[in-house]
């Protein structure tokens, strides 16, 4: 009965935060949305695994947690830098910052 609740209860936070992602007026608001999807995602990973009586399933759960976060970096560098492959030691940002 606990596992129930708490599916339920992700669940319905997972409908409330693509509610947030499509409503969301800047992209860092949707992007803030889009890995709160992410995380409750792998919330009911874990949930519906123990529930089910396969706790492996967590193993899943924190692979996809790592490719979030990992997600979450390139596009937050590609709102940056406009470029997934920029380089700061090639732009020479980091020489003319430590000569001022």
């Amino acid at each position: 009965m606990m596992f129930v609740v708490g599916t339920a209860a992700v669940l319905l936070a997972l409908v409330l935060a693509v509610a947030a992602a499509l409503r969301g007026p800047t992209v860092f608001d949707r992007l803030l949305a889009g890995n709160t999807i992410g995380t409750l995602a792998i919330l009911l990973l874990a949930v519906f695994g123990f529930w089910a009586g396969r706790p492996e399933w967590l193993d899943i759960a924190l692979t996809y947690g790592f490719l979030n976060l990992i997600g979450t970096l390139a596009v937050l560098k590609f709102f940056r830098h406009g470029d997934l492959a920029y380089d700061v030691e090639e732009d020479g940002a980091i020489d003319s910052e430590a000569s001022s």
